[in-house]
């Protein structure tokens, strides 16, 4: 029969498909998909993932943001649902874990954005039958939260926030991101090759500290995209932001710290390239600078500049995720 493909003879090297896992048993479980249709740069896979959970018997309440509602008005029942899923970017999931702090229901950051890299610091699988299996087997950790305050404006992030070249990247990659997705914030950092410096002031738990360079960051969560730690011991639950000063050159100084970031994780040896980037550890940090710069959090840019205040909020948020929290910490 022409055009068919004969089966597997005795000795062929082909090997059939694994079979699939089951979605374990969800009957009479609440689940809130909380979706931003605008964000990333293809199918997300979540219609497969909402048949998938439904089909486990679990009962989904699905709401749509839209730009003229507050992300409190989606999340104010959220203590009757036994998990919320956050599908959208990385501002998506920060939002809607900052709406939801302290209410200890456990949220997953479903990969619909471009980067996604809370999702990739809580090292989640991709596809829509991985992720319904994470929310069914329902194995969470408890994590901190960070909140960034300008000009009396509260928002949270949950992965870092800062000012200066990280930020510029992010604006830059913008016009980028529909064409190269990911790439296209590997192609913006590219670009950053002589960015401004300038003086920050900066207050960090009561102490004074000035510096010369070309940005802060605050971190909560570590990884890089491809989950590459940005430096050693950065932990999302030990009650503390790291605070990176980068001093003047450019964002590729940050290649070689990731490099030994890696050796540490390896255990390959002594760093190579101390002394590229500054850490100090800080439960709350407020960062003025002598021009104002523009800032982020969580990939989101900021509409105001500098200054700006962060402070760690302890354990404010579950993650379900597969992982622990040491397999999380850089």
């Amino acid at each position: 029969m022409t055009g068919q493909t004969p089966p597997p003879t005795a000795g062929s090297s082909a090997t059939p498909a694994a079979p699939q896992v089951a979605i374990p048993a969800m009957t009479g479980k609440r689940i809130l998909v909380i979706f931003n249709p605008k964000s990333g740069n293809g199918d997300s896979g979540l219609p497969e993932f909402n048949r998938l959970l439904r089909e486990a018997g679990a009962d989904l309440t699905e709401r749509e943001l839209t730009p003229d509602k507050p992300m409190s008005e989606y999340v104010q029942d959220i203590e009757s649902f036994h998990a919320v899923v956050a599908a959208g970017g990385d501002g998506t999931v920060s939002s809607v874990s900052y709406a939801s702090r302290y209410k200890n229901v456990p949220l997953l950051a479903y990969p619909a954005g471009t980067a996604n890299l809370i999702a990739q610091n809580l090292d989640l699988p991709t596809t829509p039958r991985e992720l319904a299996l994470v929310v069914a087997t329902g194995h969470s950790v408890r994590v901190d939260l960070g909140e960034v305050e300008v000009r009396d404006e509260k928002k949270g992030f949950a992965m870092l926030t800062g000012a200066g070249a990280d930020a510029a990247m992010i604006r830059d990659s913008e016009e980028l991101k529909d064409k190269f997705g990911a790439l296209a914030y590997v192609m913006s950092a590219m670009k950053q090759l002589n960015p401004k410096k300038t003086t920050f002031t900066l207050t960090i738990d009561g102490q004074h500290r000035e510096f010369e360079g070309i940005g802060v960051m605050v971190a909560n969560f570590g990884m890089a995209n491809f989950r590459l730690p940005i430096t050693t011991d950065i932990s999302p639950s030990d009650g503390r932001f790291t605070v990176i000063l980068m001093q003047a050159g450019n964002l590729l100084r940050l290649v070689p710290n990731i490099i030994d970031s890696v050796r540490s994780k390896l255990n390959l040896g002594d760093p190579l390239f101390k002394g590229n980037l500054e850490t100090l550890e800080a439960k709350e940090v407020t960062v003025h600078s002598a021009e104002p710069f523009p800032l982020q959090y969580d990939g989101e840019l900021h509409e105001e500049t500098t200054p700006f205040t962060a402070r760690i909020l302890p354990g404010a948020v579950r993650y379900l995720t597969p992982s622990t929290v040491e397999q999380l910490t850089t």
